[in-house]
């Protein structure tokens, strides 16, 4: 399984909006790693989100981009959500080929650490608002264990996105 996990795009400030939509510079960020990744072929079956509505913004970004129909909100992917709790019901063996994740720090922190280290309070990815962190099977990784079982691919933060239109 291919799994990508995807902090929302830089969002206006609560005193300005509650609901905290991504800013037009978050847009353009995600708007431009979505592209990246579309043009180098990534392609993703299912995007789930937090239901904030700046993840929900980021995560229609990127499925349109990169041509995925399946957009959906998913409870346990708030910011101190149970990482092991949401990755046992999202990464099974019944899930889609390619996954991706979209929602906030320190979840996303905190889920990739158990995916790769086996330990949630381990550092293994910089995240970034509107980076797109690529996950994928370990060599060796641990026979049926879900934790410690996935390594970093690859990680495009918004930086090396920038200008890039497809």
């Amino acid at each position: 399984m291919d799994l990508y996990l995807m902090q929302h795009g830089e969002a206006v400030p609560g005193d300005v909006d509650p609901q905290r939509p991504l800013s037009e510079h978050g847009r353009q960020s995600v708007a431009a790693v979505a592209g990246r990744a579309s043009a180098a072929g990534v392609r993703i079956d299912r995007v789930v989100h937090s239901g904030k509505l700046r993840a929900e913004q980021t995560a229609r970004i990127l499925a349109e981009a990169v041509y995925c129909t399946d957009v959906s909100a998913h409870s346990g992917l708030s910011p101190r959500d149970d990482v092991q709790e949401a990755a046992a019901r999202l990464v099974r063996a019944d899930a889609p080929t390619s996954l991706a994740i979209v929602g906030h720090l320190p979840f996303l922190d905190r889920l990739a650490a158990w995916l790769v280290a086996g330990n949630p309070d381990a550092h293994v990815v910089a995240f970034h608002n509107g980076g797109l962190v690529h996950l994928v099977p370990a060599a060796g990784g641990a026979d049926g264990e879900l934790g410690g079982s996935l390594a970093v691919s690859w990680v495009l933060v918004p930086e090396l996105a920038a200008g890039f239109s497809a």
